[in-house]
């Protein structure tokens, strides 16, 4: 009955370009090749996002061109 004990793959992680909310208590992120704005404004308070970086899992964005769009 070992067969239901399948070894863990480990996600590959990469820096991401993402915007973060400036709002304080605030958690509101998005990746930067989802944005549809070049300045995006955070989905869940509307207040203004800066520019950051963090080590998430890689994603393919088949639609990468989203900003040109608007």
């Amino acid at each position: 009955m070992n067969f239901r004990k399948k070894t863990l793959e480990e996600i590959p992680t990469e820096q991401t370009s993402i915007w973060s909310c400036t709002m304080d208590g605030c958690k509101g992120w998005m990746r930067d090749n989802f944005a549809f704005e070049h300045e995006p404004s955070c989905p869940l308070c509307a207040s203004p996002m800066v520019s950051d970086t963090r080590m998430l899992p890689s994603l393919i964005n088949s639609n990468a061109d989203r900003k040109s769009f608007r």
